[in-house]
């Protein structure tokens, strides 16, 4: 009997431990949702890309050509742009709801820490990326988010789930590929923010949420 009330209190520090070291209010349906928002935005890319043969290689041809480059270039980051928002909303309205659920503060200490090594690579990449479309270098764009967002899941997991970890871990081999092969770089970013986001989201909802 005495064993077992000592491992309750050992259980029972542990997870004081985590609450104040790791942000576990994240939310796997956050994840999930924000999957379908990925997948949604690359079908409505995929239809804006693929109007006309030239746009398949990224090629410029006259400046009425040029021109519908650019206008097409801004349509898509556009669509990201939603999708980014979409994305950040639910998951502050989901991770909300379940620091409630588990009474911890949704600003603290750890989510600053989180917050802070989530955003330097991810504002860095953010920037990166916008010089590589003012350049024309479309064809890596792709990768470079996936790599970019990679790292900042990677360089954020000691602050919350170790599944963030992996999720970082296989957007970068995405992305890695996706350099290799830029001709498909649309196919790889449906992949890594709407596929790998679905999975790890079920993962982290039937593990953490239920």
């Amino acid at each position: 009997m005495e064993e077992k009330e000592i491992q309750d209190e050992l259980t029972s520090i542990r997870s004081l431990m985590e609450r104040s070291s790791k942000f576990i209010s994240l939310s796997g349906l956050s994840g999930i949702l924000a999957g379908i928002y990925a997948l949604i935005g690359a079908a409505a890319a995929f239809n804006i890309l693929y109007t006309d043969a030239f746009t398949r290689n990224f090629t410029i041809g006259d400046d009425a050509d040029a021109g519908k480059i650019t206008s097409r270039s801004y349509l898509l980051l556009s669509i990201a742009l939603l999708v980014l928002i979409a994305s950040v909303i639910t998951g502050f309205i989901l991770s909300y709801r379940k620091a409630k659920q588990k009474r911890q503060p949704l600003w603290g200490q750890t989510s600053r820490s989180l917050l802070f090594h989530m955003a330097t690579p991810l504002v860095t990449g953010g920037i990166f990326i916008l010089i590589l479309i003012i350049q024309g270098h479309y064809g890596i764009v792709a990768s470079a988010s996936l790599i970019f967002y990679g790292l900042s899941l990677v360089s954020a997991s000691n602050f919350t789930y170790t599944l963030i970890k992996y999720l970082g871990l296989s957007e970068i081999i995405l992305g890695l590929i996706a350099a290799c092969l830029p001709g498909y770089g649309l196919l790889f970013w449906a992949i890594g923010f709407g596929v790998l986001h679905i999975i790890y989201g079920s993962m982290m909802y039937l593990k953490y949420d239920r």
